[in-house]
């Protein structure tokens, strides 16, 4: 309705206006995000607990490998209780480094499905 009301040049900068209020928002909330996972990450590095794993199972239910000091606890994670299924020792944990399980990135993906047209 406003863009409606004035003539064609005031409705292009009530539009512009609109359109750097919105980019402005979008920048708040991107710089807040990352300033509130950052925080987070800091509170959580000085614990002694952390989260190796999680494998869901359920809806509402997963299965999370923890180490808490030097002990490293399967346990069941569901809506209203958490379970410790078993303690388990360092040597029956595989860990990965992270490149070693990343998925195929778009380009690689791409590149296989020119490869399969191709040879058709």
């Amino acid at each position: 309705m406003l863009l409606i009301s004035g003539g064609s040049g005031e409705s292009f900068v009530q539009f512009l206006t609109v359109l750097v209020l919105f980019c402005v928002v979008l920048a708040i909330t991107y710089i807040t995000t990352r300033w509130i996972a950052n925080f987070q990450k800091t509170r959580q590095e000085g614990s002694n607990i952390q989260v190796l794993e999680t494998c869901k199972i359920a809806p509402n239910a997963y299965i999370q490998i923890v180490k808490i000091g030097l002990r490293f606890v399967a346990v069941a994670v569901c809506k209203d209780t958490v379970t410790k299924i078993v303690e388990l020792s360092e040597e029956e944990l595989r860990f990965e480094t992270p490149g070693e399980n990343q998925t195929a990135g778009f380009r690689e993906i791409l590149e296989k499905v020119i490869d399969r047209k191709q040879k058709k």
